[in-house]
């Protein structure tokens, strides 16, 4: 557990530290002075000076930095090495730096999953050639019957049976009385209904809501039996036990393809959690809520996920770091002061303008978001943390 936990920190904070050194080399490329290069932030505990720049190891695990000259402060003389004095175009590729890695990161973990075999999603009517296809639980409501019988993101469920106490009718005849019956008995489905099909899980939830029935569950190398209900009547979208269901088989590309499958893949993705962010963002101006089992996680409910994912192996840990690389993408390029999408939003202003905000009013504004920023992570770190007691 300790080294899933640490295996989980090290792919966040490298995710965060190769996102700044996207700012990192096009400042370099642009001849930007970079006056600093933190991995986690201050107070510096180690720093090293090589040629310009500090390469500094600091107290707080909460990310990475980079420190270019002229971007806090106003340069009062004419610089060229300043930030603040390149032209436009030049600040905002430094800033897109960034972002982009995120991008690249994301296509080159896909492009290595399908050289490895990628789990891929395929429909209940998709039959040839399929190798070990199997129905894998991809979400769990909140409160839900999933949720309180302890199944997991990620766990394949391989078959069904009903759950019911001996009856009157089942006892054994005069004489046997003392001979132990079976405690469960199935019906109709013997040891069990094997389980391939999404559609096999649902009619068969959907025909004995209310009543106890047995899965059996695959989490990596366990098989075990899980008891639940499946409610009577669930919430909207949520489905009787409260899970999201998807038949994946494993599909492996030779070298040449898997990076073409992997950018393939990256653009199809963000494509999808745009469209779900914009619903979300959607449903709160609208005054709706967040739709149906949407859920805010902060640090700890990703790294909660990811060490769920990790114990399923090496293709399905990197599939689950690409996406979220691509959600701080998104995330990071929204227009929000304190990210780098309030950056370019500020960029934008000073090219309408034709003359910058004043950097104290930039980073009064940007101090004000940021201080929101970390107190919703306070908040969701809270809600997160209390999950897990």
């Amino acid at each position: 557990m300790f080294l899933t936990i640490l295996i989980v920190f090290i792919s966040l904070i490298g995710l965060i530290c190769l996102h700044e050194l996207g700012h990192f080399i096009l400042a370099k490329r642009f001849g930007v002075k970079v006056e600093e290069f933190g991995i986690f932030l201050p107070p510096r505990i180690y720093g090293k000076k090589i040629g310009e720049t500090i390469y500094s190891l600091n107290l707080l695990p909460l990310g990475a930095f980079v420190k270019l000259y002229g971007e806090e402060k106003e340069v009062e003389v004419e610089n060229h090495r300043s930030f603040s004095k390149k032209p436009i175009w030049q600040r905002v590729l430094i800033v897109l730096g960034g972002v982009v890695s995120f991008w690249i990161i994301s296509a080159i973990l896909l492009s290595i999953v399908f050289g490895l075999g990628a789990p891929q999603a395929i429909s209940d009517e998709e039959n040839h050639t399929l190798i070990n296809p199997k129905v894998q639980i991809i979400s769990i409501a909140a409160d839900s019957p999933a949720e309180a019988a302890g199944l997991k993101i990620g766990d394949t469920i391989t078959s069904l049976k009903l759950k019911i106490t001996p009856k009157e009718s089942l006892r054994l005849p005069t004489g046997q009385e003392n001979e132990k019956p079976a405690p469960y008995q199935t019906e109709g489905f013997g040891a069990g209904l094997k389980i391939t099909k999404v559609k096999e899980v649902q009619e068969f939830t959907d025909a004995h809501r209310g009543e106890e029935i047995i899965l059996t569950i695959e989490r990596g190398k366990e098989v075990f039996d899980v008891t639940l209900v499946p409610r009577v009547s669930p919430p909207e979208r949520e489905g009787a036990m409260g899970v999201g269901l998807a038949r994946t088989v494993i599909k492996s590309y030779p070298w040449y393809l898997a990076p073409i499958k992997g950018m393939e893949a990256c653009f199809n993705m963000t494509e999808a959690i745009v469209v779900g962010i914009s619903q979300v963002f959607g449903n709160l101006v609208q005054g709706k809520g967040l739709p149906p089992g949407t859920e805010i996680m902060g640090p700890v409910g990703i790294g909660k996920l990811m060490t769920q994912v990790a114990r399923m192996g090496i293709n399905y840990y990197l599939q689950f770091i690409a996406i979220i690389s691509i959600y701080l993408a998104i995330f990071n390029i929204l227009p929000i002061p304190a990210l780098d999408g309030g950056k370019l939003l500020f960029l934008g202003i000073e090219k309408v303008r034709r003359k910058p905000i004043s950097q104290k009013i930039e980073q009064n504004i940007t101090t004000i978001f940021f201080a929101a920023l970390i107190a919703l992570m306070l908040w969701v770190t809270i809600k997160d943390i209390t999950k897990l007691f």
